[in-house]
């Protein structure tokens, strides 16, 4: 069985710690095996190893969330990469003709699709594996995983099942239809039915979807997929193909699940009420508090209240409220101020754009030991950069050279440059030119030991 997760999202209902770059799956917030904190792809990740899937799996995703998820999971994880984002139609078709046509998987393996961010007990991955038993047993074209509801939410969609296959012996069910986030009084008429909710997974033979793909007239080979990709549909792989499948069958998981994409859920997971700088009074019930800023939030004789801070912004709600932030921000329109990268991480200081067009962007930009920046060049931007912190290997135009707290770098427009920290390095980056966006970036080489050998820099020493 190979496992296909899709990472995606801009995650704005856990704003100001989420945003476009940063989706909730990457915020590092739940409690760890080894007392650190960890996020949820991260604790996925490990809950994938402990159940022997690991080297199995592959991630879907975009271009904008390939660095976040190498910096918290490494290198070595596979990805692929959308071209741009769409929906989750077209990023499972991407995956499926990646296996078949790059990874050579036959199209009798089952492939297992789940979102990246699930918070499940290890009993969920274990269950996970029954999808491919049935799926063979029974011949159907799908198999999705449900969860036996623990109360009538109004928060998911449910998988109606017809009754239990007598071969089956209750292992998995058909699927009679599906019913969309229904009202209370409508979700309690659905768990007499014996409806689950549905959390996502689903499973198929490669081949069932390579051939529909065949029919639809799409490619089959990932370069021409990749080409190809900005026609295909916005559309979520539940309308296109879930919805039009007759023979489904559901397996029903009766453990731990639960989504955390809201302030309220995501809090009552969390171990520590403080994360960050900053206290909560004794008499602040069930308050949270998550404070990403250099300078002290105190809280003081408030209930049931999340008060959460970063660059991006700040949120003081109560917890019930919490999911409206979505709807409250959405005509706010601001850059990422934090993001995380495969080297380390950049928080935005100051932006200003002055009357004449001119933009000058400063950042702090911390580098771990032994990691390093692409060699790129900006056609747009110049920069200049003060070493304030730690060592590293600075490169200019293909030159070599040490830089130590205090040295100050200037980088000209269309400058080939880079750097390794050697020993964890901080760095105040300004930026002024005419358009300064991360799209003007040209990279000529990534690993260290390319750039050394593009640059012909080790000559250079």
């Amino acid at each position: 069985m190979k496992l296909v997760l899709l990472s995606g999202g801009s995650g704005k209902r856990l704003w100001p710690l989420s945003n476009d770059s940063r989706s909730k799956q990457f915020l590092k917030v739940l409690q760890g095996p080894e007392a650190g904190l960890e996020s949820m792809v991260q604790r996925v990740w490990r809950q994938l190893a402990a159940s022997k899937l690991m080297h199995d799996s592959y991630i879907a995703t975009g271009k904008g969330q390939t660095e976040m998820l190498q910096s918290q999971i490494g290198a070595e994880a596979p990805l692929i990469i959308e071209p741009e984002r769409r929906d989750t139609f077209p990023a499972i078709a991407l995956a499926a003709v990646y296996l078949y046509s790059i990874e050579g998987v036959s199209t009798n393996e089952v492939v297992t699709v789940m979102p990246v961010d699930p918070y499940v007990d290890d009993a969920f991955f274990a269950k996970m594996k029954e999808l491919e038993v049935v799926l063979h047993q029974t011949g159907a074209e799908l198999a999705l995983m449900g969860v036996k509801p623990t109360d009538p939410s109004e928060k998911y969609g449910y998988i109606v099942p017809s009754m239990p296959d007598s071969a089956g012996e209750g292992r998995y069910y058909t699927v009679s239809h599906f019913t969309e986030k229904p009202d209370k009084a409508k979700a309690a008429v659905l768990l007499e039915q014996q409806a689950l909710w549905n959390c996502g997974v689903f499973a198929f033979k490669l081949g069932y979807l390579i051939d529909l793909l065949i029919e639809k007239g799409l490619p089959i080979q990932y370069e021409e997929m990749v080409k190809q990709y900005a026609k295909l549909p916005k559309i979520s792989f539940d309308y296109e193909v879930v919805e039009k499948t007759k023979n489904i069958i559901v397996v029903p998981y009766n453990g731990f699940w639960k989504d955390l994409g809201t302030w309220n859920a995501l809090t009552e997971e969390m171990n520590n009420s403080v994360i960050g700088v900053g206290a909560v009074s004794p008499d602040s019930h069930n308050t949270h508090l998550i404070n990403e800023l250099d300078i002290p939030v105190a809280v003081l004789g408030l209930s049931n209240i999340i008060v959460s801070t970063s660059p991006d912004g700040i949120l003081v709600a109560e917890k019930g409220a919490s999911p409206q932030v979505k709807d409250l921000i959405k005509h706010f329109e601001q850059r990422p101020m934090y993001e995380e990268r495969r080297w380390g991480t950049y928080r935005v200081l100051d932006y200003k754009k002055y009357p004449e067009g001119n933009e000058v962007l400063t950042k702090r930009i911390c580098i771990g030991a032994g990691k390093n920046l692409s060699y790129q060049m900006h056609f747009k931007r110049k920069e200049v950069w003060t070493i304030i912190a730690g060592e590293g290997e600075f490169i200019l135009n293909d030159q070599y050279r040490l830089v130590k707290p205090g040295d100050v770098l200037i980088i000209p427009q269309e400058a080939r440059h880079s750097i390794r920290a050697l020993r964890d390095l901080e760095i105040i980056e300004v930026q002024s030119g005419s358009e300064l966006v991360e799209e003007d970036i040209i990279r000529l080489c990534v690993s260290w030991d390319e750039i050394i050998e593009f640059s012909h820099a080790g000559r250079n020493k």
